[in-house]
């Protein structure tokens, strides 16, 4: 039988905290969300490997972002209690759940209405019920509880998401990973006035989403 209060611990400190993740209430907040609520039904001992898991069953596939990478993208946001935050394809909810534990306001949104649904399950049993879950376009974004301090987006993108990125409110930060393969960055967005600047934080693999493809191009 798995001890998932040692598999928790054992993630912040081999995982997290060699990997530069280092705000003690995202640490707290890591080490206290039940990562296996999170996972498909019967893979819970999946649960806190350091890579990426499958958490959809049909539709398109979706992935928890494996902690490291999580925790690093999750930091860059500097989520204070009280923020507004966007959590775009978040799948079965886990990391809505983290940022519900540190006094965020979480609207979760998926593209799926099943994995939608699964993920209001999952975020009732660990105790973060009040996260509005909703399901529609990922890179249209969730506009009516815009505008946010902070988008993530659980995933890698080939364009700019620019339609996520209006929503932002003054100062607020948005981060994904940008590109594919050895190629792909950890990039924070920040809002100041009409301007949205663009930092690259750090190499990173993360599962690409369909929704922020970039469109083919002619060939002659």
């Amino acid at each position: 039988m798995v001890d998932f209060t040692q598999a928790r611990r054992m993630m912040v400190d081999g995982q997290l905290r060699t990997f530069d993740v280092n705000d003690m209430p995202l640490l707290d907040a890591m080490d206290s969300v039940p990562r296996e609520l999170f996972v498909l039904p019967g893979r819970e001992m999946l649960a806190y490997i350091d890579q990426d898991i499958l958490v959809s069953e049909s539709g398109e596939s979706r992935y928890m972002v494996a902690p490291m990478i999580l925790g690093r993208m999750i930091q860059a946001l500097e989520i204070e209690a009280g923020d507004r935050v966007l959590d775009v394809a978040g799948g079965r909810g886990y990391a809505a759940a983290v940022l519900h534990r540190l006094g965020a306001r979480v609207t979760f949104l998926e593209s799926d209405e099943t994995l939608a649904a699964a993920a209001r399950q999952c975020l009732a049993a660990a105790g973060a019920a009040d996260v509005a879950v909703v399901a529609g376009s990922l890179e249209q974004g969730y506009a009516a509880h815009a505008p946010y301090d902070a988008i993530l987006v659980n995933g890698s993108v080939e364009v700019r998401p620019e339609g996520l990125l209006q929503q932002l409110g003054e100062g607020g930060r948005l981060v994904c990973v940008k590109g594919r393969g050895r190629a792909a960055r950890a990039t924070l967005y920040v809002r100041s006035g009409d301007a949205i600047g663009e930092r690259s934080l750090f190499e990173a693999a993360a599962p690409l989403l369909a929704a922020f493809v970039q469109a083919p191009g002619f060939t002659f």
